[in-house]
């Protein structure tokens, strides 16, 4: 008999594997490394910290590769309570994957572009601070992009933690409100990309988002999941 609490426990160590990654990803290197209306500052603080910058991109096949695994690892351990939805969130993240992936190509072409010797001598230094903002901007604009289905995985996602009887109910609630907060960071994003950023919304939507995968995350790691009793 397979012991719920060591699946859940596997799938809270996995859940802080993207958890980790995706912070030093998302969030750390880039506040390092790119001044976004600034281009050969950018330019020239990547080239000078290319290390980092590969980095990065290690940990964003990190997160990706561990985003299916972390998948697979609830829908064992949520399937009891709904198959079919927990097929509809393991589909919605293996939807965003591929997505994530190519958006990767982007800061591939930054790499080639700072250590093509080719490319270094005959493009004009200027033109090549430019075409990396724009690299820089296309990846950016990708994962706006594959933030709906970072969004939307999280309701089916919730609504099983909630009727599961397993974890607390407060758990799905949390994740169902930061499906929405990442709904509410594309569209705004999307929608109002001059004034967005500077609204109180994205907060709000961080807020959620923190609650929601950090709460659920710590949760199954420490504590696990509680063993149903058999009708």
């Amino acid at each position: 008999m397979r012991s719920i609490k060591k699946d859940a426990r596997t799938a809270g160590l996995l859940y802080l594997i993207t958890v980790v990654s995706g912070v030093i990803s998302l969030v750390y290197v880039p506040s390092k490394l790119i001044v976004w209306d600034n281009a050969t500052e950018t330019y020239n603080t990547i080239v000078a910290n290319e290390f980092l910058f590969k980095i990065g991109v290690l940990s964003d096949l990190i997160l990706y590769t561990t985003f299916i695994f972390l998948s697979l690892a609830l829908y064992v351990l949520l399937r009891k309570t709904n198959e079919s939805i927990a097929r509809i969130m393991v589909i919605l993240v293996l939807i965003s994957v591929p997505i994530s992936y190519v958006n990767l190509i982007s800061k591939l072409d930054v790499l080639s572009l700072i250590n093509d010797a080719e490319i270094l001598k005959h493009i004009d230094l200027n033109v090549q601070h430019s075409q990396m903002m724009a690299l820089l901007t296309s990846h950016n604009n990708g994962i706006i992009l594959v933030e709906i289905f970072w969004g939307l995985w999280l309701f089916p996602f919730g609504y099983l933690v909630f009727k599961s009887g397993i974890i607390p109910k407060i758990m799905g609630v949390f994740l169902m409100l930061a499906c929405f907060g990442y709904l509410a960071d594309f569209l705004g994003y999307f929608l109002f990309p001059d004034s967005f950023g500077e609204t109180i919304i994205p907060t709000i939507a961080s807020i959620t988002q923190a609650l929601g995968e950090m709460g659920i995350c710590l949760w199954l790691l420490i504590i696990g999941a509680k063993e149903k009793a058999e009708n």
